[in-house]
């Protein structure tokens, strides 16, 4: 590729259709290498549970801890490379686009508002056994019924969020600058490529040799992490802007992306599941599918992100968002704890069941009926949106 065309390539955000459509068929085609999914809040649970080992804190007797199986470190698991492959995927591309700057909020609450947010959206994320991806890329695709019972109560979550953060005393004095960067030293921007373009071939390398080392799945997972990495930074994919925009301002533009690549996803996995054999990946629909998603949604708009946007503004030296990932951690682990210890699971998980479409009703009828229902999602959102058109310009005519 001509080097101004790769510049061109770097230098503009992509498309949010194209770039979802994308991520849905890698997270289809993820699956059928590993027989695994694409998620990432399971690997934060486990990096709770091993700073607690490292604090002395004895969780050996924790049964949430014994279902998310810590097995060895964060860097000899898939899912560890899966998060870590799309820390690094995102900041290849902010270097390469010459788009890496330290931000620092300007208003102090916003430190509480984005921890209070990320404890809550992982302790939702978790109670409800996945955050959005394990909903949106991965639930809805692998015909859990738990997915629709997330997305619903995510969505009145986040409507509750967007009511809570229009109250004065959340926002807090206006102020005439969103936050404040620290000064670009000379030169840095000419050296961000440069780094960027060192940090793809060391990673490369490093895939390279978990393949020639015969680590195979860990090689995959760090492939993919890093192109699901590049996707959202690109993309600028953050859940907590689909569903805000849609309410504040009846823009629907992420939230007919995500819809699009959850279908195209799901046509992808039932190809899978029926050529390979494999069997989906299918969570448990329960009450604490609807309060954990809820509280999820709830969080994210409280923190100003969902895990994904976390992700990709941490790396563009966005400060704030290591403060969401200290809450996301924390807020799992406190689940972890609640989840036999406070009774949780007795309460809000025993009395459901695991639902599964393809073995309920047979793949045909599962895709089906799953790409009816998106739909009808689909439909919603254009709805919402021209409404929210319409009340605009009537306003301005008033």
């Amino acid at each position: 590729m001509p080097t101004h065309s790769l510049r061109f390539f770097f230098n503009h955000y992509w498309r949010p259709f194209p770039v979802l459509v994308a991520a849905g068929a890698l997270s289809a085609i993820y699956f059928g290498l590993t027989g695994t999914v694409w998620a990432v809040t399971g690997e934060f649970t486990r990096l709770g549970g091993q700073m607690l080992h490292l604090a002395g804190v004895d969780t050996s007797d924790w049964a949430y801890f014994k279902l998310v199986k810590i097995q060895g470190g964060t860097l000899s698991r898939t899912d560890g490379w899966i998060v870590w492959g799309m820390f690094i995927g995102a900041l290849i591309t902010v270097l390469l686009s010459n788009s890496f700057k330290i931000r620092i909020p300007q208003q102090r609450r916003r430190w509480v508002q984005a921890l209070a947010g990320g404890i809550v959206a992982g302790f939702g994320a978790r109670l409800a056994m996945g955050c959005n991806l394990a909903a949106f890329f991965t639930g809805v695709p692998q015909f859990s019924f738990h997915a629709w019972i997330f997305i619903v109560a995510t969505g009145l979550g986040t409507l509750l969020g967007t009511r809570l953060i229009k109250n004065r005393w959340w926002k807090g004095r206006p102020t005439l600058t969103k936050g404040k960067a620290a000064a670009t030293p000379p030169g840095s921007l000419r050296i961000q490529p440069v780094v960027g373009g060192l940090l793809a071939l060391g990673y490369a390398c490093l895939i390279v040799y978990f393949f020639v080392s015969g680590l195979r799945p860990l090689g995959i997972a760090a492939l993919f992490g890093a192109m699901f990495g590049i996707l959202i930074e690109r993309g600028q994919i953050c859940f907590t802007s689909a569903f805000r925009d849609l309410w504040i301002m009846g823009r629907a533009v992420m939230s007919k992306a995500i819809i699009a690549g959850m279908a195209l996803s799901a046509v992808m996995t039932i190809i899978v599941i029926s050529v390979y054999g494999l069997s989906p990946i299918t969570q448990i629909a329960a009450p604490s599918t609807f309060v954990g998603g809820l509280l999820f949604g709830l969080g994210i708009v409280m923190a100003t992100s969902c895990e994904t946007g976390m992700m990709y503004r941490l790396m563009e030296g966005q400060v704030l968002y290591l403060v969401v990932f200290i809450g996301n951690i924390a807020g799992a682990t406190l689940l972890a704890y609640a989840w036999d210890h406070l009774g949780i699971y007795n309460l809000l998980v025993a009395p459901g069941e695991k639902i599964n479409l393809v073995s309920s009703i047979g793949p045909t009828a599962a895709i089906v009926i799953t790409l009816a229902m998106l739909g009808l999602l689909y439909a919603y959102t254009l709805f919402h949106e021209k409404r929210h058109l319409s009340a605009s310009l009537m306003a301005a005519r008033a």
